[in-house]
């Protein structure tokens, strides 16, 4: 199926969470935060959250500094 990401049509597997994203993308090991759709996703929902056909997901990489 294909999803939106960070304004890019990614072509991913048929009910992929957003954790099978983040490691699709090879993100795991960033600090980020999801949004889909417009809202929020908490990363302790993440495992959980089952992506669906046109679905629009955002992805922040938090970059700290000093």
């Amino acid at each position: 199926m294909q999803i939106q990401v960070n304004g890019e049509m990614l072509q991913v597997q048929d009910d992929i969470t957003l954790t099978g994203l983040i490691s699709q993308l090879e993100l795991g090991d960033k600090r980020i935060a999801i949004e889909l759709n417009l809202e929020i996703i908490p990363r302790s929902e993440h495992a959980e959250t089952v992506l669906k056909e046109a679905d629009r997901v955002e992805i922040v990489h938090a970059i700290g500094g000093g």
